[in-house]
């Protein structure tokens, strides 16, 4: 569990903005060839090419996004980059760069702040991208995150969420589910914990949905892959809110609807035993948990057969005429209508 121990740690007014960020920022080197100036000037210098460049921006705020009562600030570094490296991948792009910028209180030391740094250099080495630039300011309450991705990718590459067509089938990367119960596995040790501080988490049983939630990682070998397949998505975006909300937003934005088939949503193992140990429907876990970063998107029909039985990729329904609406076919054949509930940021 988090403690905070300021005493024999180095406060951040010791250092100041400028040489704070300088170092935080000292072991980051550069990776891209399009990265001409990174961190150290008044701005960031990128390359001009043929390519079309994707930008995409989240902010995370403490208290609505992060706990830090479980969440180690390592893991929330390198999960704040995966955020947005999966909006970029989810583009059909090819993540390059990223800005992070951060607000402390004073509670913060600089020893924590090393530890979140230490997450983003993780996130940047595994997936080859450059932190170019970035601002710290102070907070009268807690952290708030915000860090910006750059990628790019051929004009005729990037795939919108407006392409999908009837009959075309929807496919998933990997499993559904595993971060919303790995955040539930979470929350009810941190309740025990406030109850009895002598009572240790008993995390054993739960090592991959905590891992989805602590520390997920983008899916940058789905675009790939499909490359690989010559596969080119009719649409695409990454499921960060929920399944069930990021099909209603390509269904709005495509003009379709869909018929998805709940025996096909891909479940791991532990999902579905967590499932039982809370008496939560594993089907509304994988269509309203969110946070899983896997990718969402549609195919032609006429490409299954260069998909099938790849062990990355599930297709869990297909694309119908928009007055069909968006439905659920249950195990019991059953046409359920499906709603958008996953995450909101503005509900309590």
């Amino acid at each position: 569990m988090f403690e905070d121990k300021n005493q024999g740690r180095t406060s951040l007014s010791e250092l100041g903005e400028f040489k704070l960020i300088e170092h935080l920022t000292q072991f980051f080197s550069l990776k891209k060839t399009t990265t001409i100036k990174g961190i150290g000037d008044d701005a960031a210098v990128l390359s001009a090419s043929d390519k079309e460049t994707v930008i995409t921006t989240d902010l995370l705020v403490e208290g609505v996004h992060f706990d830090l009562s479980y969440m180690p600030l390592k893991h929330l570094g390198y999960k704040a980059v995966m955020v947005n490296l999966s909006d970029v991948y989810a583009m059909n792009a090819d993540a390059e760069q990223i800005t992070v910028s951060i607000a402390v209180s004073n509670r913060f030391t600089l020893e924590a702040l090393e530890e979140l740094y230490a997450g983003i250099q993780l996130a940047c080495d595994t997936y080859n991208v450059d932190l170019i630039g970035g601002d710290t300011s102070s907070s009268t309450k807690g952290m708030l995150i915000s860090v910006t991705a750059i990628g790019k990718a051929n004009k005729e590459d990037i795939v919108y969420r407006d392409g999908a067509k009837p009959t075309d089938l929807i496919v998933v990367s990997g499993d559904l589910g595993g971060a919303y119960l790995g955040f539930q596995v979470l929350e009810r040790e941190k309740q025990v914990f406030e109850v009895n501080p002598n009572n240790q988490p008993d995390l054993q049983g739960y090592t991959y949905v905590i891992e989805r939630q602590l520390k997920p990682e983008a899916r940058k070998d789905i675009p790939r892959l499909l490359k690989e397949l010559d596969v080119k998505p009719t649409a695409m975006m990454d499921v960060s809110d929920g399944l069930s909300s990021e099909l209603f937003h390509i269904a709005t934005q495509s003009k379709v609807g869909c018929k998805i088939y709940e025996e096909k949503l891909p479940l791991d193992p532990q999902v579905i035993s967590t499932c039982e140990e809370f008496n939560l429907d594993s089907t509304m876990v994988a269509l309203s948990g969110g946070e899983d970063y896997e990718l969402l998107f549609t195919i032609s029909i006429s490409d299954y057969d260069k998909i099938k039985g790849n062990p990355n990729l599930t297709v869990i329904g297909h694309i119908t005429k928009e007055n069909q609406g968006l439905q659920l076919i249950t195990r019991a054949n059953q046409e359920i209508a499906l709603k958008a509930q996953g995450w909101n940021a503005f509900n309590k």
